[in-house]
């Protein structure tokens, strides 16, 4: 196992999933999402349904494959941090999110894993707090780990 901690930019890394921090309105408007956005336009389909049918939220991740030409076939792994886009992320969305996305390692085989500092962008949370929180939660597991640090 091996956690790796870099700066720069998430899309662009070759791992096979990708952690996209969202909100649980449907809605990516800014920061990591909005590139996601932009760039895997069927996740945020899905992840938008998703949202308006009420099937995703706190606790829950959601999982979608999907294609970009520069970037290539990815799994994005939507993982909520904060319910509403004008609200400040949470600790505990950030945990809760945490164990779904373990439970989700240990039941499907993912080779490689890349993921933002949790809520610590436009969520305003503190990094300090976040990455013990991540390694506590992602540490077990056998597999290559990036964790893109704020900027």
């Amino acid at each position: 196992m091996m956690i790796t901690y870099v700066k720069g930019n998430l899309l662009e890394d070759k791992a096979e999933a990708l952690v996209n921090t969202v909100n649980t309105v449907g809605v990516m408007g800014k920061g990591i999402a909005l590139a996601f956005k932009q760039a895997f336009p069927h996740n945020f389909r899905v992840y938008a349904d998703a949202c308006k049918t009420g099937t995703f939220g706190i606790g829950k991740i959601l999982p979608v494959r999907d294609t970009n030409l520069l970037y290539g076939d990815k799994l994005i792994v939507n993982l909520p941090t904060k319910a509403h886009w004008r609200q400040p992320s949470e600790y505990e969305f950030v945990e809760a999110g945490l164990i779904a996305l373990v439970d989700y390692l240990k039941a499907n085989a993912v080779g490689s894993l890349a993921l933002p500092a949790l809520g610590c962008g436009n969520g305003g949370l503190r990094w300090d707090v976040v990455k013990p929180m991540i390694e506590r939660y992602l540490e077990q597991f056998d597999i290559d780990i990036v964790v893109y640090e704020p900027l």
